[in-house]
């Protein structure tokens, strides 16, 4: 059966870290492209961080630029989100989803499989 489980996310004061995983079973994480999606009350899902088959990434919002970083270990068949320098902008529930292609997009609806969710919170 094929999930994808996020797990890492918790309540952090701003300018702190989190580290995001995203474990994958009942499929072959080298023939997925992965993005990392989040979602704020009120407001639409948009696209943070994806990651290629080939290991080529994309960060969507400038906002996160320089300040998250996505990876993934194929022996693990596992995708990390690395968050420095929160904001309580960053505020959101996040996902990680999965879809069989080379490229990525940051359009939630070409991804076919997603994760549950974990909540991340940026606040003192």
């Amino acid at each position: 059966q094929l999930q994808l489980v996020e797990s890492g996310g918790g309540l952090v004061q701003p300018g702190g870290s989190l580290r995001l995983s995203c474990a994958l079973s009942g499929l072959t994480l080298d023939s997925y492209t992965i993005g990392w999606f989040r979602q704020a009350p009120g407001r639409e899902r948009e696209g943070v961080s994806c990651i290629t088959t080939g290991g080529g990434t994309v960060n969507y919002p400038d906002s996160v630029k320089g300040r998250f970083t996505i990876s993934r270990d194929n022996a693990k068949n596992t995708v990390y989100l690395q968050m420095n320098s929160l904001k309580p902008e960053d505020t959101a529930v996040y996902y990680c989803a999965a879809r069989r292609s080379y490229a990525c997009s940051g359009s939630p609806g070409r991804y076919i499989f997603w994760g549950q969710g974990t909540q991340v919170t940026a606040s003192s």
